[in-house]
């Protein structure tokens, strides 16, 4: 199941405005609170097509506010702006003109991989928090570029998965990590993938860099694989692995001639195996998960329920679980809270978490071209 592309958060602050009073008056306790203005957010690069995540979303929910918009691609913006209505002002073909006129305070990165790096440079030359679609980076070294550079300017870096705003998955993970339950983690398999980009109708502007291995840094390995990445290391609770190996593969070479679009990552701990799925070339939409546990087994269906397995029988059907608390239920309520200093990034957005992501999705692309397991150093 995709996650709807809207959701709301108000950030509200404590004080009173006081107007056509002769004199300054204290506040009173019971006096009501006025809403901050919004965070100013700016969109740079916009051929990742989950920027309809962002344009799409309510504009009257006052966390965020649209200052700008970079696009090279001036056509391609042109049409973006028709599609949801916006401001044709709102575009910009040059960053720091946008930067110099729009005054930003965060900003949404949702263009090439490969352009994650470059940009976030940018960004953060400006003082602007930044949040990346996933993943992080194309390879180790543009993430450590870009973690540099947001430590040298006292940033936040983070980066956005669909999956992070599923109630499942924050179900199996206090599970898994907090109440014991399950016992000592054993395997953790993730399954996430769809029929193909071009299958499902991705736009051209999104195809020549998803389907470019520079660019994109891999195929389905890097699109889908990071997920995969992402939910295991967080529910190891940030440990990075011992080794990794993985098989690609390229189904459909008439299609994606230069990219793998179907990969198996095999993550190893010390005790734990997490086996990562991902996949051009389903003929459904997935991104599940199951954790099994020296004592019990849990897997997440669809985004928001979970099944549980106890003493080697199921403890009843899927059960719904309950919405996430704000600002940590959608992308952009948590980005206007970590920009405003009232909140930290969800570990599943921070940037220690997705240095480890990079790291396991280069030791895969290794292991899948040379046919070996990759040990990583301490």
């Amino acid at each position: 199941m995709n996650l709807p592309l809207t959701a709301a958060c108000l950030g509200l602050f404590s004080g009173v405005l006081l107007a056509g009073l002769s004199c300054a008056q204290p506040a009173r306790p019971d006096a009501p609170e006025a809403p901050r203005p919004p965070v100013r957010v700016v969109i740079v690069g916009a051929t990742h097509a989950h920027v309809g995540w962002i344009l799409g979303r309510p504009r009257d929910l006052g966390d965020i506010e649209i200052v700008g918009l970079y696009e090279p691609n001036t056509e391609y913006a042109e049409r973006l702006m028709k599609r949801y209505k916006l401001d044709p002002a709102l575009h910009f073909t040059d960053l720091d003109v946008m930067f110099d006129k729009t005054e930003p305070e965060a900003a949404c990165l949702f263009g090439s991989i490969f352009d994650h790096r470059d940009h976030t440079i940018a960004c953060a030359e400006h003082g602007i928090h930044v949040m990346v679609e996933k993943p992080l980076a194309v390879n180790r070294e543009h993430a450590r570029a870009m973690a540099e550079a947001a430590k040298e300017h006292n940033i936040e870096l983070m980066t956005n998965y669909e999956t992070t705003w599923y109630p499942a998955n924050h179900a199996l993970h206090g599970l898994a990590t907090k109440t014991g339950k399950l016992g000592g983690l054993r395997r953790i398999v993730v399954q996430t993938g769809h029929g193909g980009p071009i299958e499902i109708g991705c736009e051209k502007e999104f195809l020549d860099w998803l389907t470019d291995p520079e660019l994109n840094g891999g195929g389905a390995l890097t699109d889908f694989g990071c997920y995969g990445a992402n939910l295991t290391t967080w529910l190891m609770q940030g440990k990075r692995p011992t080794a990794v190996s993985a098989v690609t593969r390229t189904l459909k070479p008439d299609k994606y001639p230069d990219v793998d679009d179907d990969a198996t990552i095999i993550v190893e701990y010390d005790k734990t195996v997490a086996v990562i799925q991902a996949s051009w070339n389903w003929t459904m939409n997935r991104k599940d998960m199951s954790v099994y546990g020296t004592d019990g087994y849990a897997e997440t269906v669809g985004n928001d329920r979970l099944r549980i397995g106890m003493g080697g029988a199921w403890a009843g059907e899927a059960q719904a679980q309950p919405g996430i608390d704000p600002p940590y239920h959608d992308p952009f309520a948590m980005l206007a809270a970590v920009a405003r200093g009232e909140a930290e990034p969800d570990p599943l957005s921070s940037l220690e978490n997705n240095l480890v992501v990079v790291e396991i999705l280069d030791a895969a692309r290794e292991s899948a071209r040379t046919g070996n397991k990759v040990v990583l150093e301490d």
